[in-house]
């Protein structure tokens, strides 16, 4: 079958073949044209199709599974209005500036006592410290009457009482974990303002009775800036503004009261000022220097009289013995005024413990005397032997035969004496008779000596007369002074 030539059916076999025939039958810049409009068209395709709009938000729907809660923490509301119109005033000035003086409240509760130092002669106490006033600028209205409490941030935007602790050397306010302070405010204007405050405070203590005393101190508060005239501080509610915990206690003191007081106190270049008392006494327990002072010291007292009974020719044995406690003594006051202020007056305690000191150092001396007396008996002793030694040998019935004639030892000691010196017959049966009386009398002494032991004579025999007295005159004394010292101390 043969197509006609020229022409390009509308339908048929030969439509296709006609077209690209046309095609190349097309000139060059026909063909650029065609291929930029077909790749226009094919761009157009590929964008992706606009919605129209309906007048409705195209919002997703929601999920059958889960549905979200609108968060209203983010929803901004209107700045609320304060209740305290703080920037409305001038807190600089006093409540009534210019009027009658404030009147401010106080009351304490004493948290605990933390410390007595006599050394620094101070105290330590943690309290709270309580306020109350009206001030009008802070009156808010509310139709519950219900007060609202604020923390440490507010007071530095308000008026204060400016309340400091008089002889106070350092004091703060707690702040773990914020500041230990509060603020209410009632609708009419009452404020309470609370903080809790440790002081170490000046405590002026007298020592002469020390360690049987009893110590009063005083916390004094007091307005720093204003006078009687513009600050009225008393104590809320008389003697029970003071409250203390039951628990407090302390290892050397029993505290026995608690009280308040109040006054004014005057400065010369600034006027009267309100002053208020918190007064504690303190009385310090006793036990604890009766183990650590006075029994020691008693002790090494009665320990220096042993050598009363010791032989009095043991003098390494009471030498040492009196050193050893005069030394502990000395230790013992050297102990008890390390832990004390240096006052310049003496306490009851030195009275005691140089009074021991003393009755130890006379034992020591005693003994001296002793030892030297003992000492000069015994060079009297032996100058009649010497001068004398035919008579030293009468004395003794083993040297002497009976018809008076000497040993032969005695004999030859007489060569180097003159004859003046040499009794004669008669004075010899003399002194025999003598010395025979003396040896009766020493056997039958001897024989009731044995009756109460042989080491009791021996220790009455070597005991000097000075040893025997001491046995009761140093016991004797010592109670005496404990008698006293007690009676007037205790």
């Amino acid at each position: 079958m043969v197509k006609p030539a020229g022409i390009c059916p509308a339908a048929g076999p030969w439509k296709a073949a006609c077209s690209v025939t046309d095609v190349h039958r097309m000139p060059y810049f026909s063909r650029l044209i065609l291929f930029l409009f077909c790749l226009m068209v094919l761009v157009e395709s590929r964008k992706p199709k606009k919605r129209r709009w309906t007048g409705q938000l195209g919002t997703p729907k929601p999920s059958h599974l889960y549905k979200k809660n609108p968060d209203m923490t983010k929803i901004r509301h209107g700045k609320p209005q304060p209740l305290l119109r703080v920037d409305d005033h001038d807190f600089t000035m006093r409540p009534a500036f210019g009027g009658p003086a404030i009147p401010v409240g106080v009351d304490v509760q004493v948290e605990s006592l933390d410390s007595i130092s006599e050394v620094d002669m101070d105290f330590t106490m943690t309290l709270y410290l309580r306020h109350y006033w009206k001030d009008e600028r802070l009156a808010f209205p509310s139709a519950s009457n219900k007060s609202m409490t604020f923390d440490g941030r507010l007071v530095k935007k308000i008026w204060v009482p400016d309340v400091f602790f008089v002889h106070s050397k350092r004091s703060f306010i707690h702040d773990t974990t914020t500041d230990n302070i509060m603020l209410r405010v009632f609708p009419d204007g009452q404020v309470l303002y609370s903080m809790r405050i440790t002081v170490t405070a000046m405590c002026n203590m007298d020592f002469s009775h020390f360690p049987l005393d009893s110590q009063t101190c005083s916390l004094e508060l007091e307005s720093y800036a204003y006078t009687d005239e513009d600050l009225m501080l008393y104590w809320k509610n008389g003697d029970e503004s003071l409250k203390t915990d039951e628990k407090i206690s302390l290892s050397q003191f029993l505290i026995q009261k608690f009280h308040t007081t109040s006054r004014l106190a005057f400065y010369s270049s600034t006027g009267w000022y309100n002053r208020l008392y918190i007064n504690f006494t303190l009385r310090r327990h006793i036990f604890f220097f009766l183990l650590q002072t006075y029994f020691p010291a008693t002790l090494m007292v009665m320990l220096s009289w042993v050598s009363f009974w010791i032989d009095r020719r043991a003098v390494p044995a009471r030498v040492s013995l009196g050193i050893t406690t005069v030394l502990t003594m000395s230790t013992i006051i050297t102990g008890v005024n390390a832990s004390m202020p240096r006052v310049s007056y003496i306490k009851a305690v030195d009275i005691y413990l140089w009074v021991s000191f003393v009755f130890v150092f006379l034992s020591v001396l005693e003994y001296a005397a002793v030892n030297y007396l003992t000492t000069v008996q015994e060079r009297k002793a032996r100058k009649p032997q010497e001068k004398f030694p035919c008579m030293c040998g009468m004395l003794h019935s083993r040297t002497m035969t009976l018809d008076g004639s000497c040993s032969e030892s005695e004999a030859n000691s007489l060569a180097g004496y003159p004859r003046s010196h040499i009794l004669t017959e008669e004075e010899r049966q003399d002194k025999i008779g003598v010395h025979l009386a003396l040896s009766n009398e020493s056997s039958s002494s001897r024989k009731k000596g044995l009756l109460k032991g042989q080491v009791g004579l021996r220790i009455f025999q070597n005991t000097h007369a000075i040893d025997k007295y001491s046995r009761l005159i140093f016991p004797a004394s010592y109670i005496f002074f404990n008698l006293i010292y007690w009676s007037v101390f205790a």
